[in-house]
């Protein structure tokens, strides 16, 4: 009881002031200096809510951008190695790709994730839209932290818990952590309900085998990220619970009706899509009965058909990363994406490697101008992506000093 009563008092009072006080730059100067361009608590919380956002400012980029700019704007990249090199140095100066994600191969030592980071910010700076800057930072085994530093449990550890409070606190720590290294944008919670035991993928990733307390506790740190203005991308739809087989490796098949998904994997979804989920990332999943031709991640009938119309999503697609094993057995990663973007996607997420990533966009390119794919089409996902950038106040700001023990303490705080 003393517990749970302590956990309610810092969720109203003490996680508040601590959040703000660390947020704002507390006694650091650097910090503070960063702090007048990026936005306070306060000032993100009113960006994410407020209904009155006018978006003029896309409009007018939009006016103003030729369509390669906008074609690059649909791309997440990764990169080689853990230093900023020329292949990631073209794609965000030349091609000016949406964002970048790092990957376990990229992560070294604190101050040299910040450096990355801030290079390739650095080299987009001259650009008048900012990156999204990405990872994987679920907790427990994906994690994306040196081994030096303290990493959260599986989210199976807030599932046994079952305090909501918890959750968001969770998810506001991600948010300190992650805007101490200099990201914005978050591949987590995981949605998935963990109904098949000898799941290979997901396991412990999951809040739990209950669909209601997975949509519960994933709101809550969905809610604590976005509160404190990093992206939350919630996955992987419509549900990789219940496989086994690992879509890193091979293409996972899913014997389900739409009336079955619907009565467990969607209602996380259903769930997030109601409480205005900002990005939801597809899966690589053959749901036959739903589609017998494409996986999930590349089908028209999943994603335009089920997630768009059905449920009533409006936000950003993006997929899961294009590279992996469920599809380069059967496609080229162009071929895929070209396809995944005609489903409906609007963010593609490439990890590697260079020639696929610039083979991608100019694919992209060529099938505008055979007329495969329209402008309006690419406009309507370009729309979608500066909106979610301009909702979210981004910038390109390099972080002067990364202030390991405040991160050392909030985690403390949190897991006690």
């Amino acid at each position: 009881m003393g517990l749970a009563f302590k956990r309610w008092a810092k969720r109203n009072v003490g996680w508040f002031i601590i959040c703000t006080f660390f947020i704002m730059g507390g006694c650091n100067p650097s910090v503070q200096e960063i702090g007048k361009e990026s936005p306070s608590f306060s000032e993100r919380h009113q960006v994410v809510e407020s209904s009155e956002i006018t978006f003029s400012k896309v409009d007018e980029l939009m006016e103003g951008m030729t369509l390669e700019e906008k074609i690059g704007q649909l791309l997440i990249v990764g990169m080689e190695g853990k230093t900023y090199g020329d292949e990631l140095d073209h794609l965000i100066r030349l091609y000016h790709v949406g964002g970048i994600i790092l990957l376990g191969k990229n992560v070294s030592y604190p101050a040299g994730i910040v450096k990355l980071l801030n290079e390739s910010k650095k080299a987009n700076a001259g650009y008048k839209i900012p990156l999204f800057v990405s990872v994987d930072e679920e907790g427990g085994r994906v994690s994306r932290l040196p081994s030096s530093m303290k990493k959260l449990p599986a989210a199976e550890y807030i599932g046994r818990i079952g305090d909501k409070t918890l959750a968001y606190e969770t998810g506001a720590y991600l948010a300190d952590l992650l805007h101490a290294f200099g990201y914005n944008m978050n591949y987590a919670p995981v949605l998935d309900v963990h109904s098949n035991p000898k799941n290979p993928v997901i396991g412990d990733r999951a809040f739990s085998a209950d669909s209601e307390e997975v949509a519960a506790l994933g709101m809550e740190v969905m809610r604590g990220m976005s509160d404190n203005g990093i992206i939350s991308v919630v996955k992987h739809f419509p549900g990789h619970g219940d496989t086994h087989v690992d879509s890193h490796k091979s293409l996972p098949v899913i014997e389900k009706s739409v009336e079955e998904l619907h009565e467990t994997e969607l209602i996380p979804f259903q769930r997030a899509i109601e409480e205005k989920a900002d990005v939801i990332m597809v899966a690589h999943i053959m749901f036959p009965e739903l589609d017998d031709k494409y996986p999930s991640s590349l089908s028209k009938k999943i994603i335009t058909g089920l997630l768009r119309e059905e449920m009533d999503f409006e936000g950003v697609v993006i997929t899961d990363d294009l590279t992996m094993g469920a599809i380069v057995n059967d496609y080229t990663v162009p071929d895929a994406a070209i396809q995944s973007f005609i489903a409906g996607s609007d963010l593609l997420l490439i990890a590697g490697d260079y020639e696929n990533q610039v083979g991608t966009f100019e694919a992209l390119k060529s099938a505008v101008q055979a007329g495969t794919i329209s402008e309006e089409r690419i406009d309507e996902s370009v729309r979608r992506i500066l909106e979610l950038k301009e909702r979210y106040n981004l910038k390109d700001v390099q972080i002067e000093e990364l202030d390991l023990d405040s991160i050392e303490r909030k985690f403390n705080e949190l897991i006690e």
